[in-house]
């Protein structure tokens, strides 16, 4: 950035000192040299401008008005031999028309321009087209989230990790947050990069690209997407949607990892640990390790305890799964007693030598 800010420098000044001593259109010399930094000024912001285009874009453009040169070139051939006496109008006509079809084939031609097939004209617009591709974007929240450290590290994610200027202020903004919690949110995403830049198989690359007509990060990262042509790495859900309305794809950290969840079957039997009750009238709530929420029918009386329960559903939703169960005494008392000769046999001893785990009550027994 520093790098760019000095050459874009150098460049205005150099025009300015060139029209200070030329004296363009007879000009005095600071009065030059002023019109000498607003040309400069012009061109580096021509420069931003068309760093956001894309390459396709670009060949298109450029194509179009070659061609929009030629064809008034010829067109005032025509009228130089049409109307050989009347100079100054054609003169005027000529720049005119010189104009005009330059105008035309360059926002026709960058228009255009997305219909052309790069790979088809050779290796090296192929080989580019291929390598932007691999680009991923990370936004602000999977940074903070983390898993994206741990995802990099086993081998998956390949190419190379682009992080805007706009994410990484962002990210400053919160790490400087007075808010205790959302400063160490903050702070932990800035590790999460220092960690992942620190990765040798991987290619870190800051981009300055900015949108200043844009408000919303959100926005912004789908319109750098487009621009390079690459993907989005995140597991904001709004942003998810939003992203694949604009026609950008999205890798969602989220939908990874509900992908990467056992698969659990109705009928099967599993063991959980009753955490709290549920909304509903006798249910309890149990949690796996990888946070999945299980809802269990009948197992309000079983809250701080493990049991075994036989899954009736389970439900595959935006935010996540859910499986629902039922708990079952008999079952768990069956199950237990399983587990129980189990554990006895491969301490060695007999399983009538070991006593059975504490049954526990059915409702409406006797004592």
């Amino acid at each position: 950035m520093i790098d760019l800010l000095i050459i874009r420098t150098l460049f205005v000044a150099v025009l300015a000192c060139a029209a200070f001593f030329l004296h363009p259109f007879n000009l005095d010399g600071p009065v030059a040299a002023a019109v000498g930094a607003v040309v400069g000024g012009g061109v580096v912001l021509f420069e931003f401008r068309i760093r956001q285009v894309s390459l396709k874009k670009l060949i298109g453009a450029a194509f179009g008005s070659v061609l929009g040169i030629l064809g008034a070139y010829l067109i005032s051939l025509v009228l130089d031999h049409a109307v050989p006496n009347n100079t100054t109008t054609i003169s005027f006509v000529d720049v005119a028309l010189l104009a005009w079809m330059t105008y035309c084939g360059l926002v026709v031609g960058a228009a255009k321009g997305d219909m052309l097939n790069l790979a088809a004209l050779g290796g090296l617009f192929g080989g580019e087209a291929g390598s932007k591709h691999s680009f991923k974007i990370l936004d602000t929240s999977v940074i903070i989230d983390g898993r994206i450290a741990d995802i990099v590290e086993t081998g998956f994610v390949d190419g190379a990790l682009v992080i805007p200027q706009f994410v990484l202020h962002e990210l400053q903004l919160v790490a400087d947050s007075s808010d205790s919690m959302k400063r160490n949110r903050g702070r932990r995403g800035l590790d999460v990069l220092h960690r992942i830049q620190k990765m040798p198989q991987l290619t870190i690359q800051i981009v300055e690209e900015d949108f200043p007509h844009v408000r919303e990060v959100d926005m912004k990262l789908i319109e750098l997407a487009k621009v390079y042509a690459c993907k989005i790495v995140t597991n904001d859900f709004n942003l998810n949607k939003v992203a694949q309305l604009h026609g950008v794809e999205v890798l969602n950290i989220n939908e990874l990892a509900n992908a990467l969840k056992p698969v659990v079957l109705p009928g099967e039997l599993m063991r959980v640990f009753i955490l709290k009750e549920g909304k509903e009238y006798n249910q309890g709530v149990a949690y796996l390790d990888d946070g999945t929420m299980v809802v269990v029918d009948n197992a309000r009386k079983m809250i701080s305890k493990t049991i075994d329960i036989a899954v009736t559903s389970v439900l595959q939703t935006t935010a996540g799964k859910m499986i629902f169960g039922r708990f079952d005494d008999r079952v768990h008392a069956v199950h237990g007693a399983v587990h129980h000769a189990v554990a006895a046999k491969d301490n060695g001893g007999s399983v009538k030598d070991r006593p059975l785990p504490e049954q526990i009550p059915v409702p409406g027994a006797g004592a």
